[in-house]
């Protein structure tokens, strides 16, 4: 039973952790990387092609984000998520694709001006395509038979509808060993989406730390807030722009927005219009509306009952077409517009940046993390310059934060869900932090519970049947990548993956018939004279 820890490991994004248990080779989710990562994320210990399972907490992009990247490199096993974490991968990962191949695109003509060699993006559509037939549906509270050595269940986590963490049984040479994944942990009291369920037992954990060392504010009334925002801005005859994650937070926002207009909050322009411009919200709207008694909470299906949806009011546009989209700019009319990405580091938002944050009448509301490096960190520190499409843009509109509305548990939250094991687990691991706090906050894990927390870098090993560690990192800092480390991670690298993976299947048809043996001997040495110039 071995644990090694790959990404967000001293970092907040790119989720990746590997498990093997007797024969099975395993992730815990395989996402992304975003705003700025300090270190070096180590390559996984077995290729791509001979992980048999991925396990997915919830379909944030920083937690599936690379699932394509695997299946380019030849992984064609199972993942297993929730029913509604599949439903949401399906619109994320096909959006995260063409947000890959467009910006190589961009990229690409900018290099063919300067005479710059082409860039190849980090994945394709066909490669989402293709990982999306591999993904398995399962029930919060099934359990789940992966072979003799390995069972899971999923439990809701409360932080996005489908979210999970993610509890797995272990077999291997008459030993048994529990380990749990916490998943992001939700904020409680949050709108359609049920609190956090507790586990109560496991020999270990592996928790997460976004916001280990600070209290979320609390007492804010986002209803009221948001309003006044709304009031304030339309009254100066400007546009309210939000930047918003398209999956949760556009929801979030939405059933505010509902409750502004039922009540008549904002007087004067009783009949302001809210846009969301964004492809993937509009269709992550229609998810949750699917999968809404499975997983809003009471006080939500009690509307849905009522024949009251909790996410729809009047005046709300959905901007699907590239037009849609130019268009909002181009009408005068005061209104809100609610866009992506929540972190302004892709996607339309920037477009409706580029037209509003130069207006002194506009307004900017933040509804989320924002990461280092990125756009939105860089508004909410107060930069008066930013670059958009090239051009630098005077920020004069108001910037606000609406506080108290992560989707992630503050400290206290997260020492609720480390303290709530009524069979402690004998090691927790602290992942998916900032630098420091991860260490901090693994402290304070310890103080608290009596029980060894540890904050261990991308790379360390832990042996689960024997509690110790087998190996133990430090943190490699990010440096410039070379133009041959540059190539390595294009196109040579998926060749280089393809051949690891036709020696995984080699391996694999071993004991096989002479005749079939003999056929594919015969079409792997024909492909060979082919290419061998």
């Amino acid at each position: 039973m071995r644990l090694v820890f790959s990404g967000a490991a001293h970092e907040v994004t790119g989720s990746c952790h590997y498990l093997e248990v007797a024969d099975t080779k395993l992730f815990v989710d395989c996402g992304m990387e975003q705003g700025v990562n300090i270190y070096e994320n180590v390559e996984p210990p077995v290729p791509y092609s001979e992980i048999d399972y991925v396990l997915v907490t919830h379909s944030h992009i920083d937690h599936v984000g690379m699932l394509p990247y695997l299946y380019a490199r030849g992984f064609r096993g199972h993942i297993v998520a929730t029913a509604a974490t599949c439903d949401l991968c399906e619109i994320m990962l096909r959006d995260s694709a063409h947000i890959q191949e467009m910006e190589a695109e961009w990229k690409n003509r900018k290099a063919r001006r300067a005479g710059r060699p082409q860039v190849t993006p980090i994945y394709e559509m066909q490669d989402a395509l293709g990982v999306l037939k591999l993904f398995e549906p399962h029930e919060y509270g099934e359990l789940v038979t992966l072979n003799d050595a390995l069972t899971v269940r999923f439990t809701d986590v409360g932080h996005l509808l489908g979210s999970a963490s993610i509890e797995i049984w272990m077999k291997e040479n008459g030993i048994e060993k529990k380990i749990v994944f916490s998943g992001d942990i939700g904020n409680k009291n949050k709108p359609l989406i049920k609190d956090p369920i507790y586990t109560k037992e496991a020999d270990y954990a592996v928790m997460e730390a976004t916001y280990g060392d600070r209290l979320h504010e609390k007492g804010g009334d986002h209803v009221a807030e948001l309003a006044r925002i709304i009031q304030d801005t339309l009254d100066r005859g400007g546009n309210v722009v939000i930047p918003a994650f398209a999956v949760g937070r556009t929801q979030e926002l939405l059933y505010f927005m509902r409750q502004i207009k039922a009540k008549k909050l904002v007087h004067g322009h009783d009949q302001f219009e809210v846009y969301v411009d964004s492809p993937l919200a509009v269709e992550a709207t229609h998810v949750f509306k699917r999968n809404q008694m499975d997983c809003y909470d009471e006080e939500t299906q009690e509307l849905v009952r009522a024949g009251i949806n909790p996410i729809s009011f009047p005046g709300l546009k959905l901007s699907i077409t590239s037009d849609e989209s130019i268009n909002i700019n181009f009408d005068t009319k005061p209104k809100v517009i609610i866009s992506a990405s929540g972190m302004c580091d892709a996607g339309r938002i920037r477009h409706h940046l580029k037209h509003n944050l130069w207006r002194k009448e506009c307004t900017v509301v933040f509804a989320g993390y924002q990461a280092n490096g990125t756009i939105g960190r860089s508004l909410i520190d107060g930069n008066k310059l930013v670059r958009l499409f090239g051009e630098t843009i005077d920020v004069e509109a108001h910037i606000e934060t609406l506080h108290d509305i992560s989707g992630h548990a503050d400290q206290s939250g997260l020492l609720e869900w480390a303290e709530a094991f009524e069979k402690k687990p004998q090691q927790y691991f602290i992942v998916h932090g900032d630098d420091s706090v991860c260490d901090r906050f693994a402290e304070l894990v310890t103080q608290r519970t009596k029980v060894p927390a540890a904050a261990p870098f991308s790379g360390a090993e832990y042996d689960l049947a024997k509690g110790v560690w087998i190996k133990e990192t430090v943190g490699i800092p990010i440096v410039s990548k070379t133009e041959a480390a540059k190539k390595a991670n294009g196109i040579y690298a998926r060749l280089l993956a393809a051949g690891e993976r036709l020696m995984s299947v080699i391996r694999r048809n071993e004991g096989g018939t002479n005749k079939d043996l003999a056929k594919f001997a015969d079409q792997i040495q024909a492909l060979c004279d082919k290419w061998d110039r």
